[in-house]
């Protein structure tokens, strides 16, 4: 065979093997979905502009591929979810249409190319995204980012008029029974880089023992990474049993009108929490909470920095971030910075104490075989004389 007549597979094209096949796993929210996403299996969600946070979790789970419903890139910004899956090797189907939810879950699935056929029955029909399909709808969204920006100014506006009251003045923050005034606060969310985070401020944690905020799921990434949480916030949708009965005070996040999903289940668990009705995003509401009750310091794990991030995180605009942020003020750090800024420190008297420590064992050591004790003798001599000397100098 002439070698210049073999093709290479393209490192950009790739797609899902020939009849790739899989059981199927169907929830129209992806976080919910990730909890029971086993590897082998082909997800199947319903998620307009793939944030980040969701690919990355979708990714952890080692799927056979991705079937999205809905479009995963829709032009309104440049989301970065569908770039992380096809940079992992998992195939992505995009805008696969309401057919797809149709889908019964645990049905064995076969893919070819954009088609999902079970039986022979084509079920649903999307279209395969590879590098170059994403690339070319980024550079559409980014182009598109203006509109964005209009609708974020707008939609902060809105927040402002509706939250003011608590913005400003603090109304409608409850009481709750751990003590944050002037301590530091460490507040940690399931999102970007959490686990890298909290590694690099497990010296920060046990030097300044920081109240422990986890934000629904983070209450378990808290405990994943060996430390107590010692309050819970949030609407109660992505934390575990396990972290609600861990001793921890729970804080219920309610929508305005005092409805908050999360009380019935928590009240289940034989747990009395605290309401704290908030049109904000959980994250938000620790904040403030934190910022109400005196914290000296708030250090935040996972949170949203960029623009892009906002928006990332699905909800329009996400004013209630970005302001809340302005009302927290230079009391916030992200945890990135406290892991540059922060030293673990250690006096000089700790490292006499280290130094004196190993001098005693390693002479101990050489005491303890003869030909160590002829050589302290010859050591000790040796010094004698030159302590004689200097005597003799002076």
């Amino acid at each position: 065979m002439d070698p210049m007549s073999i093709r290479l597979p393209s490192r950009r094209s790739r797609g899902p093997a020939p009849g790739l096949t899989g059981p199927a796993r169907v929830d129209r929210r992806t976080k919910n979905l990730t909890k029971r996403l086993r590897p082998g299996d082909i997800a199947v969600i319903d998620h307009e502009d793939l944030d980040r946070v969701s690919a990355e979790a979708l990714v952890a789970c080692r799927p056979a591929a991705v079937v999205n419903a809905s479009t995963s890139i829709s032009g309104k910004y440049p989301n970065l979810g569908p770039e992380i899956l096809v940079a992992a090797g998992i195939p992505l189907i995009d805008h696969a249409g309401p057919e797809a939810m149709e889908i019964k879950d645990g049905v064995t699935l076969t893919i070819e190319g954009g088609a999902l056929t079970s039986e022979d029955h084509t079920l649903a029909t999307g279209t395969l995204m590879d590098t170059e399909a994403v690339q070319d709808a980024m550079a559409v969204a980014r182009a598109g980012m203006s509109d964005q920006l209009e609708a974020f100014a707008e939609n902060t506006m809105e927040y402002l008029r509706q939250e003011r009251d608590l913005l400003f003045d603090g109304v409608g923050v409850p009481d709750i029974t751990t003590e944050l005034d002037g301590r530091h606060v460490l507040i940690v969310v399931r999102g970007y880089h959490y686990k890298e985070d909290l590694q690099i401020l497990r010296h920060y944690i046990r030097e300044y023992r920081p109240i422990l905020i986890g934000v629904d799921g983070g209450a378990d990434a808290l405990i994943e990474a060996r430390h107590k949480p010692d309050l819970i916030v949030g609407d109660m949708d992505s934390v575990s049993d396990d972290a609600l009965r861990s001793g921890a005070e729970i804080v219920v996040h309610a929508y305005r009108d005092g409805n908050a999903p999360g009380l019935e289940r928590v009240r289940g668990l034989g747990v009395e929490p605290v309401v704290f009705p908030a049109t904000g995003t959980s994250e938000d509401v620790a904040m403030l909470l934190a910022d109400d009750k005196g914290a000296q310091l708030i250090v935040a794990v996972g949170t949203h920095v960029t623009l892009v991030e906002f928006l990332d995180k699905g909800r329009k605009g996400m004013a209630s971030t970005f302001l809340t942020r302005l009302r927290v003020g230079s009391k916030l750090v992200d945890a990135k910075g406290v892991s540059q800024l922060y030293r673990a420190r250690i006096s000089l008297w700790s490292l006499v104490l280290m130094l004196a420590v190993g001098l005693f064992a390693l002479g101990a050591a050489l005491w303890s075989t003869d030909g160590g004790r002829a050589l302290l003798q010859v050591l000790g001599a040796r010094i004698d004389d030159l302590w004689s000397s200097i005597q003799g100098v002076f």
